[in-house]
């Protein structure tokens, strides 16, 4: 293991006494920012690099801080890195080690340069880095939701609202409503990539530098697009961390939705879907029990990340300009939500793959509740030139009619049917077939059998 052997501070020199040991525990960083050595020596490299072109530092001290970066680089990456409190920060052990190898001449690195601009530009990077790995976890969700929906086109359940029978609608179908939330999930995510993708490396501390230095260099070699515009505010802009939390909250609200509807569907009072035995656990007590604990985890974990969103908005909400030390807190924040809507994702998927539907359950479900009321109504409408209204009254009636006598609509004869509206024929029984009601549904985003295999086609294009 490489140490960082304790030789004073970069602020030794001013501040005379070591700093207290409560502090250097409680006020580093080194323990959760360490996740960003990678990004760090990336910029650090990319700034040498600029600092040369610009004539700044010379050949050889370019060369030996890069040989120096890729060896700590190495260490790291094997875990053979010791990193120390004492220096605070990813950014501090790395200089400080870098100083062990090359001597001296590691002091150019920081050449107009801050910590308070290192940091945006590290956790910048982390973060676009980051939301591509969620948007690739995101497509294996829609993947996953796809498959099943496309064996289940022709599954009828019924649709609800307020939790009470509303309408037939095909399982895959539902389905594919979670696929449009996770693909705005990932527009979202994408969308974030642009908005902070402007380079915050060159400002400094919060003013900029007298040196002549090409922002735009390390514009390019970091692939950002374009570079901050305003030094106080690149020091100070948290907005990129809380798009990013807020994106994370967004998703994980979806996937805790998803995760409330499975497991109302799987309890005994509803029974429409089975969760395969590597997703449940038993119980402590009650042999017979099947617990659907892993959906419970994902519905708890959202409000684990919606807590980070908000802890952010706290901290930022009576901050000055421009850096104070209460922003440290943004990147144990961010690396909580990620890891956790990483897992969340990861196990939803895993879900997926282990759920069946119980059809026939489903279809005896659609069959209660009278679900084709609608149906009979716009039949009205479209037969007897009456208004919605009117056609609405009428079916209420005929439903009162069927409850009172425990019967369905289906079950219901002509010659009852005409005791409420005389001129229905025989061909209004029709209207009454699940089937023939969910393939009405032909208007676009419907749930007739066509515009479901209609939107698995336009997806699966997408992925």
């Amino acid at each position: 293991m490489v140490k960082n052997k304790n030789n004073k501070t970069i602020w030794g020199t001013r501040i005379k006494k070591n700093t207290s040991n409560l502090f250097q525990k409680i006020g580093g960083s080194i323990n959760f920012d360490k996740r960003l050595y990678k990004e760090d020596i990336t910029g650090s490299i990319a700034h040498v690099e600029m600092l040369f072109k610009q004539k700044i530092i010379s050949f050889k001290i370019k060369n030996k801080i890069i040989y120096g970066l890729n060896k700590i680089k190495n260490e790291i990456s094997k875990n053979k890195f010791e990193f120390n409190t004492k220096y605070e920060d990813i950014h501090m052990n790395i200089e400080k080690r870098l100083s062990q190898i090359i001597g001296a001449e590691a002091g150019f690195i920081h050449t107009a340069r801050s910590r308070n601009d290192q940091v945006i530009t590290d956790f910048k990077i982390w973060i676009k880095s980051s939301t591509l790995e969620i948007d690739n976890y995101l497509n294996k969700i829609i993947k996953s939701t796809l498959k099943i929906a496309e064996k289940n086109i022709e599954t009828i359940m019924p649709g609800f609202t307020h939790l009470k029978n509303a309408q037939a609608l095909s399982f895959g179908h539902y389905l594919m409503a979670y696929i449009e939330m996770f693909n705005r999930d990932k527009r979202r995510f994408l969308n974030n990539l642009e908005s902070l993708n402007e380079n915050p490396l060159g400002v400094s501390a919060l003013t900029g530098t007298s040196f002549n230095i090409d922002r735009y260099f390390t514009t390019k070699k970091l692939g950002f697009k374009n570079p901050t515009n305003n030094s106080i505010d690149t020091v100070s802009d948290r907005d990129f961390v809380l798009d990013y939390l807020y994106s994370c909250s967004v998703c994980s609200m979806h996937i805790s939705r998803i995760a409330e509807e499975l497991i109302i569907w799987n309890s005994d009072g509803f029974g429409l879907i089975k969760l395969s035995d590597k997703i449940v656990t038993g119980s402590s007590i009650m042999p017979q029990k099947k617990n659907p604990d892993l959906l419970e985890y994902l519905r708890g974990k959202t409000g684990s990340i919606y807590g980070n969103l908000f802890s952010m908005l706290t901290i930022l909400k009576g901050l000055p300009l421009s850096y104070f030390k209460d922003l440290q807190d943004d990147k144990e924040i961010v690396f909580k939500s990620n890891d956790l809507l990483v897992n969340c994702l990861k196990i939803l998927d895993e879900i997926l793959n282990n759920i069946s539907p119980n059809k026939k359950k489903m279809l005896e479900l659609a069959s209660s509740g009278y679900l084709t009321a609608t149906d009979l109504a716009d039949y009205l409408v479209k037969n007897f030139s009456l208004s919605f209204r009117e056609a609405y009254e009428k079916t209420a009636s005929i439903v009162n009619f069927a409850e009172k006598n425990k019967k369905k609509l289906e079950e219901l004869t002509i010659v009852e049917l005409r005791k409420i509206e005389p001129k229905l024929t025989d061909d209004v029984l029709k209207v009454f077939d699940l089937k023939n009601s969910v393939n009405s549904k032909k208007s676009y985003g419907g749930t007739s059998f066509e515009n479901i295999k209609k939107m698995i086609v336009k997806y699966k294009k997408q992925i």
